[in-house]
């Protein structure tokens, strides 16, 4: 008797923490509606500028209107609105945020080969601007919503569903509107967000990349001031060949590498799946001896990698003169700085003033921007629940904590304390060049997995147990 009470005290707490039976989801119905729904979502003009996200805040409350699910759509401009959606659970744990955004940039019409706002269904792929960003992973998100709805599944936590506007460049009308007016209605423990990836070689996912902290954009001006007058007559002030001369020496110049807690596991991992002369790269950028020429490498051969070790300085923009007979007064350049999230601004302006050089010359650093805040961590319940579903989904991969050379909305999320985390779908190198750009497109066998696998993430860290 004495065995059997010892025994039956042994297998309580298991019971207890077992996840209750669910009910498994038609996927193959799940991928369809998914594609159906982010084809018509695609058709729903949220460029922005203007924006005009309440289009897309609509499209989706309709749907959830069907459904029978209660949404509110938050608006600091009427035009500019956000969907909130929320299902709750028993509030054994907080919530837990799925987020996407409902804004897309604008495009280059005629350099497309499909009209970019069909929503073409095509090979076994969706084209359209927004499909990759990030209207695909915002209908993804809406499945797992309605399915975990529809099944009736028992949670430990509520999920929040939240389409959000304005993520690209007009941040004030979407998660900061959200973050400093209707806090209380977004609040969470954790948030999946936009942000990284699942690498796919030659049809094999090699590893689920999750991102847990970002770089932050801090753009520069470089501006130049000189005389103007008549072109026929050259003068040693001249604005363009100034500020020329400038943007060259930023443009060769590299902020020195710093790793960080989430970039020295992401390349301490990656080795670990790498061919030996990668592996030898990735393991040697902090050697004394041979760094420089390991971080060489890295920046001739992977560029995305190299962007995460360090800030980078990118010229993207520059003005200056009217009529081909005039020498400028001034001119101007337009630095993308992409910064580490711990870089010091300021110091940064100055160490570029140093390196230009020229009294001609102003370089004028940013005023505000996205907050920095410390990286989620990857030693916690979420970050176990995303191995845990890669493991299933995607045996034979890895989980990798990066670092977002690019910026999110979840950079606000964090500076609230939120741990949240940058998740994405499948694909290669080469579909990376389709995000922002000509024939942006995503993969339908690469999305469902997607689906599937952050289904199963959901299930294990909010599924009541």
């Amino acid at each position: 008797m004495k065995r059997l009470l010892l025994f039956a005290l042994a297998v309580v707490p298991l019971v207890l923490s077992s996840a209750a039976p669910v009910p498994q989801p038609d996927f193959a119905a799940a991928h369809n509606e998914i594609v159906t729904n982010l084809s018509a979502f695609i058709r729903v003009d949220t460029v922005n500028p203007p924006g005009n996200e309440t289009r897309g805040a609509l499209f989706l409350k309709a749907i959830l209107d069907r459904e029978g699910i209660p949404s509110e759509i938050l608006a600091l401009e009427k035009d500019r609105g956000s969907l909130v959606a929320r299902l709750k659970g028993n509030g054994k744990k907080k919530p837990l945020m799925l987020m996407g955004h409902t804004d897309v940039v604008g495009v280059e019409r005629d350099k497309w080969t499909v009209e970019p706002f069909a929503g073409i269904v095509k090979d076994g792929w969706v084209y359209g601007r927004g499909s990759l960003d990030d209207k695909g992973m915002t209908a993804s998100f809406l499945e797992i919503f309605l399915l975990l709805h529809r099944l009736k599944v028992p949670l430990d936590r509520d999920i929040l569903f939240v389409a959000e506007s304005g993520e690209e460049g007009t941040t004030h009308v979407g998660i900061d509107f959200l973050v400093a007016k209707y806090w209380e209605k977004i609040a969470c423990e954790y948030a999946l967000n936009e942000g990284g990836r699942i690498h796919e070689v030659n049809g094999k996912v090699t590893y689920v990349g999750v991102s847990t902290t970002e770089k932050v954009p801090r753009p520069f001006l470089i501006s130049a001031k000189g005389t103007s007058g008549h072109a026929s007559r050259p003068r040693p002030d001249n604005a363009i060949v100034h500020l020329c001369a400038a943007v060259a020496k930023v443009g060769e110049w590299q902020a020195p590498m710093r790793l960080n807690e989430t970039t020295r596991e992401f390349f301490k991992r990656l080795a670990t799946i790498s061919n030996p002369s990668e592996a030898f790269i990735l393991t040697h950028l902090e050697d004394p001896a041979v760094g420089a020429m390991a971080q060489e490498k890295l920046r001739l051969n992977y560029g995305t990698y190299y962007a995460m070790t360090r800030t980078t300085l990118v010229p993207t923009i520059i003005k200056g003169g009217f009529r081909i007979n005039v020498i400028p007064g001034d001119a101007l350049a337009q630095i993308d700085v992409r910064a580490l999230p711990d870089e010091d601004v300021e110091r940064l302006a100055e160490t570029l003033r140093k390196l230009i050089n020229d009294p001609l010359i102003e370089v004028v650093p940013p005023v505000g921007g996205r907050p920095t805040a410390p990286p989620s961590r990857h030693d916690n319940e979420m970050f176990g629940a995303l191995e845990k579903a890669q493991k299933r989904q995607f045996p034979g991969a890895l989980t990798i904590p990066l670092m977002v050379v690019g910026a999110t909305d979840s950079a606000q999320l964090r500076a609230k304390g939120v741990q949240a985390y940058g998740v994405g779908t499948v694909y290669g190198d080469k579909e990376v060049t389709a995000m922002h750009g000509n024939d942006e497109r995503i993969n339908i066998k690469g999305l469902s997995q997607f689906t599937e696998f952050i289904w199963h993430t959901v299930l294990e860290v909010a599924g009541a147990k």
